[in-house]
């Protein structure tokens, strides 16, 4: 598997400032913030419900990632989805860095993969807290 999730039964941008916060309290900025809705709305006028995604970075991570590999950057941010289900819950998934940096063929990389795998789990298991 890719990801990792958890349901929250709050308001979409109530979910999305929480993901926001956790994020930054394990060391994690949200570099870009894309507004599927929105996109596709004003590009091909197609309605849909919320749907975020969320370019999360931790720095020294990405630099210790960037000077073992430069190229890995194709690989960064690590995606968090925050998206509103038809019933109202509010799905938020995180990509697995341990999964998708196993595509670099270094040790250290998948290292690191695994340091902000751990990182990621504890801000998906504080959203569910």
């Amino acid at each position: 598997m890719y990801g990792f999730s958890t349901q929250l039964k709050v308001p979409f941008d109530t979910a999305v400032a929480k993901v926001t916060e956790a994020l930054q309290k394990e060391g994690f900025g949200v570099l870009t913030d894309i507004d599927v809705k929105a996109t596709l709305k004003a590009k091909l006028n197609v309605e849909r419900r919320p749907y975020r995604i969320l370019g999360a970075c931790n720095p020294p991570l990405a630099h210790r990632a960037l000077e073992v590999d430069p190229d890995v950057g194709l690989l960064l941010p690590c995606n968090v989805v925050v998206r509103e289900e038809a019933d109202g819950t509010i799905t938020v998934v995180f990509m697995d860095p341990e999964a998708v940096l196993q595509l670099v063929d270094k040790p250290e990389v998948h290292a690191l993969g695994k340091e902000v795998r751990t990182l990621l789990r504890r801000v998906c298991a504080s959203l569910k807290a």
